[in-house]
């Protein structure tokens, strides 16, 4: 396996060089800002309408309480906002502010924001022309070329494209802390976070409902957006070995992604998309105790259909990478 580390590294140095990274953190610079500007002008107005953040929050549940009274209003809406006055009413209960302004809190509401369609479509910056792309720019004979077995290469370039899919979830973090900030004031990390909200049908059940420092929180969220952002990079790579141009794999991966969010608000009464990798991306929502797209749906669920197509799609790219011939 020693043989794997200078593959690794070259991998490594080949995403640098195609300054996709550098993308990634630009347009971090140029959004979070507009993102924390938005937040203030929020905050502060809030603070002119409500001395106490106790009535704003009471002033929420009594607008969505409005709403529910609304017989036009869906009743698959209906679902979801009765749900967060609950939740609502349990941090008042609690005397917990929810919308505490604060930069770990932002950090907080922006990656689980982010997690559905910001995330993937980084990944895809990064993956989608790992292998199609060396076939494009004709270097894809040289690499396999070398006395090295075809696995190996491949593995390589899977073990670099999860460091850097981590770099990238890291960095998100780190840079919506350090500007958020600047405004909010660098606290927030002991604040409790409540979660273990459980759906039932339109009730929610707070009997496991536990109170977490928003640190760990954030950690936990950080932990399921990376296994998210990993499933769509694996399926990238796929993508990427099936597909010969690179502007099909790009392409092919983003119409997945943006369907499959588009999906996640539709399929309430389709069973069957449950097993869509798409639509169980989003598994900071459980953690938040957001009902799921499809009644029957929980994290373990979740986390078992990604697994699975993680795993389907690894199979496919070794297989086809390593038997085929890709060189034509």
């Amino acid at each position: 396996m020693m043989d794997l580390l200078p593959l690794v590294q070259n991998e490594t140095l080949k995403i640098w060089k195609k300054k996709r990274f550098y993308v990634i953190l630009l347009i971090l610079l140029v959004l979070i800002p507009l993102f924390t500007y938005a937040q203030m002008r929020v905050s502060m107005t809030n603070a002119e309408n409500f001395k106490d953040w106790r009535n704003q929050v009471q002033q929420e549940i009594t607008e969505k309480q409005n709403l529910l009274a609304n017989d036009r209003m869906p009743e698959e809406w209906k679902k979801y906002d009765r749900i967060q006055v609950q939740q609502l009413q349990y941090y008042l209960d609690n005397d917990v502010n929810p919308n505490s302004p604060d930069a770990a809190g932002f950090t907080r509401m922006f990656m689980a924001s982010s997690v559905a369609m910001f995330f993937p479509l980084l990944i895809l910056a990064l993956s989608s022309d790992l292998v199609s792309g060396e076939r494009t720019g004709g270097t894809i004979k040289m690499l396999l070329t070398r006395p090295v077995r075809r696995w190996k290469i491949l593995m390589s370039k899977l073990i670099a494209l999860t460091m850097y899919v981590s770099l990238a979830i890291i960095t998100t973090g780190a840079v919506c802390y350090l500007i958020s900030g600047l405004v909010f004031g660098y606290g927030g990390w002991t604040m409790p976070v409540f979660t273990g909200f459980v759906v039932n049908g339109a009730a929610i059940d707070t009997s496991g409902v536990h109170p977490v420092p928003q640190w760990k929180y954030i950690i936990m969220q950080s932990g399921l957006i990376w296994i998210s952002c990993m499933t769509i990079a694996i399926l990238s790579l796929m993508v990427s070995v099936l597909v010969r141009s690179t502007a099909a794999s790009i392409v092919t991966m983003m119409a997945a992604v943006i369907s499959g969010s588009i999906l996640a608000g539709m399929t309430s009464s389709w069973q069957a998309a449950k097993y869509l990798f798409s639509v169980n991306i989003d598994l900071t929502d459980y953690l938040e105790g957001t009902p799921p797209p499809i009644a029957g749906m929980d994290i373990l669920f979740s986390l078992s259909v990604l697994g699975i197509w993680s795993l389907a799609a690894l199979i496919v790219s070794f297989a086809v990478f390593t038997k085929q011939d890709i060189l034509n």
